[in-house]
């Protein structure tokens, strides 16, 4: 199956090339710039290009002659995410259906059972992405997910890096709301088996084996580093101070991190009987082994970091050779990551 991938770049992107190659399959790597495959490590088998979402002409050409669209495009880091992302999908679906792709799947996010109103606007905005990419062909699919486990994943790195930062982690009341992680190699399966699997479609959750509190999975994290924290509950805490905090104390982009915190206040987890199972390969991975495979150096599966991921993802090379504990390395790299942004400026 040729497969074109829009947002071939990302994080979830850079890891499905080679698994969908590993598979099979041809593929059209694509991104809002044009995609350099030796930073990626892609070989002759990938046609780097690329294309805009919110370009009607590029879109157009990218579809033409492919069998499968995979759609990995979100905006969050602006604040216009949600037109840009709405823009997007209206221009991709419009494409799909003039075109002869036979299957679309997209990587949405897990929807809480809220009325919709209450959802936040990264939430709201998956929604809508996901309702405007279903309607364009009756073979689509959308596969949502809460929080992708793995090294470099935006949501994980923000939650190590709160876990390893603080020895004292003030925990507000309303994050005790429940979440099913999933490991990014289950999540680079369940988007094959979209592509493969036609009685896949519609809206799909994809989650791990456990269910856990927000507070307790950042104990997993702790524990995959090795650290002992003492989370304590803190009463007043609005969302807006939180979301506030966390970006000032991650080298996270600021708009990323409190979009992100504004989908806290609501159970993540998946719904019964709309739940994927896997048809292919192994048992799901457990949050606590997907944690070690991220933090394990000499691990180099799909949850290790890769030499393309962000920069604020990463190590800072001034640190590497510096014992240092596990605080202060923290406070290091997120205090050298600061004056980096403003000598930038």
């Amino acid at each position: 199956m040729r497969v074109l991938v829009l947002g071939a770049t990302g994080y979830v992107g850079s890891r499905l090339v080679p698994h969908l190659l590993e598979h099979g399959h041809e593929v059209v790597a694509a991104s809002s710039s044009a995609p350099d495959p030796e930073r990626f490590g892609w070989d002759e088998r990938v046609r780097a290009i690329r294309c805009d979402v919110t370009d009607e002409t590029a879109v157009t050409e990218a579809v033409d002659g492919v069998d499968a669209v995979v759609y990995l495009v979100h905006s969050l880091a602006r604040t216009d995410f949600t037109d840009r992302d709405r823009i997007g999908a209206e221009v991709v679906a419009a494409a799909v259906a003039a075109s002869g792709v036979r299957r679309l799947v997209y990587l949405s996010g897990l929807v809480p059972g809220v009325p919709e109103a209450e959802l936040s606007a990264h939430i709201a905005s998956r929604l809508e992405v996901e309702r405007i990419l279903l309607g364009a062909t009756e073979d689509a699919v959308a596969l949502r997910a809460g929080v992708v486990l793995g090294a470099g994943s935006t949501s994980f790195e923000i939650i190590r890096q709160i876990a390893t930062l603080f020895v004292v982690q003030p925990v507000p009341l309303w994050m005790r709301s429940s979440v099913q992680p999933v490991a990014v190699s289950d999540v680079l399966r369940a988007i094959r088996e979209g592509l493969e699997v036609e009685s896949l479609r519609g809206a799909v959750d994809i989650g791990g084996p456990d269910v856990l509190a927000y507070p307790d999975l950042m104990q997993a994290c702790g524990r995959g580093a090795g650290l002992t924290r003492l989370r304590v509950p803190a009463f007043v805490a609005p969302s807006g101070l939180v979301g506030l905090a966390t970006a000032l104390s991650t080298t996270a982009p600021f708009h990323t991190v409190t979009a992100l915190i504004e989908s806290l206040r609501h159970d993540m987890v998946c719904r019964p009987g709309a739940t994927w199972v896997p048809r292919t390969g192994g048992p799901l991975v457990g949050v606590e082994e997907a944690v070690r495979r991220a933090t394990d150096p000499s691990y180099g599966g799909p949850e290790a970091a890769l030499p393309s991921d962000p920069t604020w993802t990463r190590p800072h090379p001034l640190l590497d050779a510096v014992p240092l504990p596990a605080s202060t390395r923290a406070v290091a790299r997120l205090a050298l990551h600061r004056a980096g942004q403003l000598l930038d400026t």
